[in-house]
């Protein structure tokens, strides 16, 4: 791919397909963001919009597999988009592609480790000092604190447990598996308020959120785009792990089915025991995952003890984010479009990681954080700007492949012929989508409080991309290291036999091909 190879390919198959199970986490990301389907319309929204997303989703990952196969990079989408648009264009088109993809890896990290927060301040007030008043009303520097701690702990994992970190996403899809059955055998056999019927749980529709009806169901689908919208951030990691041209293209693609029927798993019982559903939109905490969770069970400590499950997620979940976003902003740095970008492409010698480039990342987490203390709306707009700009972000080399009449995947590995007209056009469709749809303030009237403050900071990454670009960028820039060689992608053959499993070849395109061997450390 024309880098020289920095970090050590320790990752097996299942290491990477764990990896991208754990980013979407589900059933975490799922818990966290319940309250905008519910309050978009209900069981309906919860169910119907998940399983829509969730297929829509399947075909962006089927398109990024196609184009991954070919050029698998730690520059992920940004690299894809460089090689693949025409070369009048190709640096801008990959610069826009690169910011948006590294502002989404940073604020979906940030909405995750947020979300964990909150929903650690709602499971500790399952325990009430009397009915409807938790034992914790945290204060906003509370939450801002508690917010820091978590940030750090998962950065502090990422970087001094690079090494294990393969291992805990394995436990993670273990501790997963446990955890759905645990909280859906739970909640169903004891269910102490009563169950509702199946057309309810499946079909219930009362939107409050003050949109129409049909546009309230579009608002609602945040909740499932959210835990949808890291698909495409594992493939940062192809420069870690073995094979990348054919094992990254089918762990997005596996994974999305494996979280589609775990999230039904999680779903569809909570919508059976679902209490008032005005009095879970109006709870002020914005978090009705646990309420519903102690509603059924009908004790404190036993719903603690379910929820602490995805507490445990949030954590692993988080971990693994920040792990993606070091490395797309290490690799969008290396090629200097980043400010600063000596400092964020270097790779710590011990530890093996890119360790400047994880402490941009966190830095920027918590600078973006202090927006809580001016609106407890702003989980919505971290949310909301991740979703957007990795939306965004997966759509530019899948839409740059169709305009060149999709030629280059056809010697990629992961090939869907003719079937993948249809799934790319289904995957640009949803990104054109999600762009005015994430801007939308959640709730009606909009007030200071409620804004939907995404189009702000989407706004702000996109004024200092564009400022970089025009100061240094314009005349400095040239994107990944191949500009000036043959744009024919290498037919990968991943699938041969190799002479010794401590090799890896890597294919550097020149005009006299040559093949250069590193051992596996």
């Amino acid at each position: 791919m024309g880098y020289e190879s920095e970090l050590v390919r320790s990752r097996s198959t299942l290491h990477v397909a764990f990896m991208s199970f754990v980013l979407a986490s589900i059933p975490y990301g799922l818990a966290t963001t319940l309250y905008y389907p519910l309050q978009g319309g209900g069981p309906v929204v919860v169910i119907w919009g998940w399983v829509i997303v969730s297929l829509i989703i399947l075909c962006v990952a089927s398109s990024l597999g196609e184009i991954t196969s070919v050029y698998p990079t730690a520059g992920g989408v940004y690299y894809q988009t460089f090689m693949l648009a025409p070369s009048n264009y190709k640096r801008v088109a990959a610069y826009i592609c690169g910011w948006a993809y590294v502002v989404g890896n940073i604020t979906i990290t940030l909405a995750v480790q947020f979300g964990t927060t909150l929903f650690f301040v709602a499971c500790i007030n399952v325990f009430e000092k009397e009915p409807g008043v938790g034992i914790w009303d945290a204060q906003p520097y509370q939450i801002f604190l508690t917010f820091l701690a978590i940030t750090f702990l998962c950065n502090a994992i990422s970087a001094l447990g690079n090494k294990y970190l393969p291992y805990l996403d394995a436990f993670a899809v273990y501790w997963t598996m446990a955890g759905l059955v645990a909280i859906m055998v739970t909640i169903l056999s004891l269910a102490k308020n009563g169950r509702r019927s199946g057309a309810y749980a499946l079909g219930h529709f009362e939107p409050t959120s003050g949109w129409p009806a049909g546009w309230s169901f579009c608002v609602g689908l945040l909740h499932a785009a959210y835990a949808t919208s890291s698909t495409g951030m594992i493939i940062s990691m192809c420069e870690e792990v073995q094979r990348p041209a054919t094992q990254v293209p089918r762990a997005m693609v596996l994974t999305i089915c494996m979280n589609t029927i775990g999230g039904l798993f999680f779903l569809v019982p909570l919508m059976f025991v679902l209490p008032d559903l005005a009095e879970l939109v109006a709870l002020p905490s914005g978090q009705p995952t646990p309420s519903i969770i102690k509603s059924a069970v009908g004790s404190s400590g036993g719903a603690f003890g379910l929820l602490m499950i995805i507490i445990i997620l949030g954590i692993l979940c988080g971990t693994a984010c920040t792990t993606a976003a070091s490395r797309c902003t290490w690799a969008f740095s290396r090629d200097g479009a980043i400010p600063g970008s000596k400092w964020w492409r270097q790779v710590h010698p011990k530890l093996d990681v890119p360790l400047n480039a994880m402490m941009l990342s966190m830095a920027i987490q918590i600078i973006l954080g202090v927006i809580y203390f001016g609106s407890p709306a702003a989980f919505n707009a971290f949310s909301g700007v991740g979703v957007i700009c990795l939306t965004s972000s997966y759509a530019v080399p899948i839409l740059v492949s169709m305009l060149e009449g999709r030629q280059r995947v056809k010697t990629g590995q992961f090939y869907l012929g003719k079937l993948g007209w249809f799934l790319n056009c289904v995957a640009v469709a949803w990104s054109f989508l999600a762009l005015p749809l994430f801007c939308m303030p959640a709730l009606l009237p909009v007030t200071a409080a409620t804004v939907n403050y995404a189009p702000v900071v989407f706004v702000a990454f996109v004024a200092i991309s564009c400022a970089w670009y025009f100061l240094w960028g314009r005349k400095n820039y040239r994107g990944p290291p191949k500009d000036e060689l043959d744009e024919t992608p290498p037919a990968y053959d991943t699938e041969a036999p190799r002479e010794s499993p401590d090799v890896t070849e890597v294919h550097h395109k020149t005009p006299y091909p040559t093949v250069l061997e590193r051992k596996n450390t």
